[in-house]
């Protein structure tokens, strides 16, 4: 018996109808990455390296991130963590996993950037936070930051980092007797004028100068602030390179 045979015509319009229905495959799967891509909400602030904000449904909505705790903005690498924290999400589409509310009104949660991983975790693996362990018991975080500490990444380059809730409490400690002495330092003739310090809790002095060569080796971050509440307000005395008393 003869095997029986194709029309070429027919050959042809079999090989296009799966050619067809192969692209029509890849449109679909492209599709979909790009919707999924596109899910979450947009960032659109970053207040410090703990706290951002997102957009949601046209509001912004502020979220502080749960289990880590970064350098306040006016202590040791508080500037840098606020830094880290932009670089890795700022005006990205990020997804939040929601865990409640803090006694400020916020969102705490935690932020899943585009690449799959979360800016909790590399705050405390980069060693630009700590794991805040009298509000978390995450053990990824505990030990992402003993492996910091021992690497001696970041904030954790420095033997004795003072840590953020160490800070804060002693800021409320001496705000009353900082007022005191405020009060007693004569305000300068030239009070709104511009200039700059160094957010390190060690530095003592204002500069006129950005390019100071005495804050260009601050590793804290520069502050801008004005020349009374260099003086009255952080009890800053003028640099004897770049700057001398009004």
């Amino acid at each position: 018996m003869r095997p029986r045979s194709f029309h070429p015509t027919i050959i042809y319009l079999l090989f296009w109808c799966l050619l067809w229905s192969c692209r029509q495959h890849q449109t679909e799967t492209v599709a979909e990455k790009s919707t999924s891509s596109a899910t979450g909400y947009k960032v659109i602030a970053i207040k410090d390296g703990d706290t951002i904000e997102l957009l949601k449904d046209g509001k912004p909505v502020r979220v502080r991130l749960l289990g880590v705790d970064a350098p306040e903005k006016n202590q040791d690498y508080g500037t840098i963590a606020r830094q880290f924290t932009s670089d890795l999400c700022f005006g990205k589409m990020v997804n939040l996993v929601v865990d409640g509310n803090d006694r400020y009104g916020r969102t705490v949660g935690t932020i899943i950037l585009p690449d799959g991983r979360t800016l909790n975790n590399e705050l405390v693996r980069n060693g630009y936070a700590w794991h805040y362990k009298a509000y978390s018991r995450d053990k990824t975080l505990a030990q992402l930051e003993i492996e910091a500490r021992q690497n001696h990444r970041g904030l954790w380059e420095k033997r004795n980092p003072v840590a953020p809730w160490e800070f804060r409490k002693s800021r409320r400690t001496s705000n009353n007797s900082d007022k005191t002495v405020a009060q007693n330092i004569p305000r300068p003739s030239d009070a709104a004028r511009k200039v700059y310090i160094c957010a390190s809790e060690g530095a003592t002095t204002y500069h006129l100068s950005k390019t100071c060569s005495v804050l260009k080796r601050c590793k804290a971050g520069i502050e801008t602030v004005t020349r009374g509440t260099a003086v009255m307000n952080r009890q800053r005395t003028a640099c004897k390179i770049c700057a001398k008393p009004a």
